[in-house]
């Protein structure tokens, strides 16, 4: 299968493949989203050695499978290795070896660890050999690439990339692959030879994000609806199970994760770091910051701030479709199929927020279709403190040139139309964000609805207008 998009992450590894320095690469990004994808068809799966962690396994478990790796790609060594140190001098002789493959055109030695937070088990000193093993003899190899990957982007992230010892500085590129964009899932359905609407492919990214893994399990047969049925809903289906082990295979205590995201899912909205406390039970203090930290770090929630309240605090939300969708419809299992789901009434509401979301993700591409990319802007939300006749806007664009985008965002089959109690109702929520944050700003109205926007009489309050299929 031919690579979809990712041009930024084949540029830096193009740059590397021409670089004159030893280069350490790191590839980060939430489970199933195609890291290991990426650097396998980027180089042909041809590597100087390639090793895999294990999940759940123990060091000698880990380190049998790395002697497996050292012997299939030339090692003559038959002892077992004992222990992390002893395994990376192994390497060390091997890439040295004469007759090690290299690329053809470069001339560069690749060696890549997929899964590498698996490999540093408990009490196994795997970090520090690693350390020793790049700066003693790896970063002077002039025609070395060494590429680490792993979905447990909390573990990439606190171990590698921000480390202070021996990797500070020491990372030369980094690649945070992120989900496939609705462009990119338009490309891979056609790559695939799916038949699907610019419509229906909004629909899957409210249910699977975007996840190249995820959309790979389509059956070109099934409409989109059997194939959520199928994948989702059929105890047989390859994605019945996700939901539960997507956290347990990221982090190695996930019970304050699964707590935190059980609780964003009740709050459409999110919630601040006091009422996450007050929700789950759950102690303040640095496991709870870390916790967040990382749910944020794999992109399954997203941090912002309320426009009119202390800018030090944050609210915390949902921003993975799959998350939110599992959460909403798979968990308690109340309904055997996706159609039954359908009829149900919290159908309407769930495809609200799962627009929105969709949204959030694709806001370069708001920018870019408003014409503002080149202008310097700060993103929001924004919740008033009335009780009565209050108001909330899950998206403002603050701009330097002084206007703020209001974006109002709206799912339906149809063209979303305004009716009179709708006009009043937007009117009322301008009226309200003005005298309350007592901003100078213009505010220009921006309506993205799904299917697009009726024109009437009372559509004329709408100052942009952005349809789904221009988020493509």
């Amino acid at each position: 299968m031919a690579l979809i998009g990712r041009k930024r992450e084949q540029s830096i590894l193009d740059d590397c493949m021409r670089s004159d320095r030893a280069e350490f690469v790191v590839v980060y990004g939430r489970r199933r989203v195609g890291k290991t994808f990426l650097i396998k068809e980027y180089f042909n799966y041809r590597f100087s050695f390639y090793a895999t962690g294990v999940n759940a396994e123990n060091m000698d478990k880990q380190l049998a499978y790395f002697d497996d790796s050292l012997h299939e790609y030339g090692s003559g060594e038959e002892k077992a290795t004992r222990d992390w140190r002893e395994a990376f001098a192994k390497l060390k002789r091997l890439l040295s070896d004469e007759n090690i493959y290299k690329d053809p055109i470069s001339g560069k030695k690749i060696v890549f660890f997929d899964e590498m937070p698996w490999m540093d088990t408990a009490r196994s000193d795997f970090k520090s050999a690693l350390d020793y093993f790049w700066n003693s003899w790896g970063a002077d190899q002039k025609d070395l690439i060494l590429i680490v990957c792993g979905s447990a982007t909390s573990w990439i992230i606190n171990n590698i990339l921000g480390d202070k010892g021996g990797f500070y500085n020491r990372i030369t590129r980094q690649i945070y692959l992120a989900p496939f964009s609705l462009s990119e899932c338009e490309q891979f359905f056609a790559d695939k030879n799916i038949i699907i609407g610019k419509d229906e492919i909004i629909v899957s990214y409210m249910v699977f994000g975007g996840i190249p893994y995820y959309l790979n399990l389509f059956d070109r047969r099934l409409s989109l609806t059997q194939n959520i049925d199928a994948l989702l809903f059929a105890p047989t289906g390859q994605l019945y199970y996700e939901f539960d082990r997507l956290f347990s295979s990221l982090f190695r205590k996930p019970q304050k994760h699964t707590k935190i995201i059980n609780a964003l899912s009740q709050i459409d909205y999110g919630l601040t770091r006091t009422e996450i406390i007050e929700k789950t039970g759950i102690a303040d203090g640095n496991l709870l910051t870390r916790a967040i930290e990382e749910l944020e770090q794999c992109g399954f929630i997203r941090r912002y701030k309320n426009y009119a309240k202390n800018k030090r605090v944050f609210y915390f939300q949902i921003i993975d479709p799959f998350v939110l969708f599992c959460r909403r419809f798979i968990v308690d299992r109340k309904f055997s199929s996706w159609m039954k789901y359908r009829n149900s009434p919290g159908y309407n509401a769930w495809r609200g927020l799962a627009f929105e979301i969709v949204c959030l993700n694709h806001i370069g591409k708001i920018k870019e279709i408003l014409g503002i990319s080149g202008i310097e802007s700060m993103d929001y939300s924004w919740r008033s403190k009335r009780k009565a006749e209050g108001a909330q806007i899950d998206l403002l664009i603050d701009r330097s040139d002084n206007v703020i985008n209001v974006c109002e965002m709206k799912y339906s089959d149809t063209p979303y139309a305004i009716d009179a109690e709708y006009e009043e109702k937007l009117k009322q929520k301008i009226f309200v964000f003005e005298e309350e944050t007592q901003t100078r700003k213009t505010l220009y109205l921006t309506m993205i609805s799904a299917s697009g926007l009726t024109h009437n009489e009372h559509s004329g309050i709408v100052v942009n207008e952005i349809s789904g299929k221009e988020l493509f």
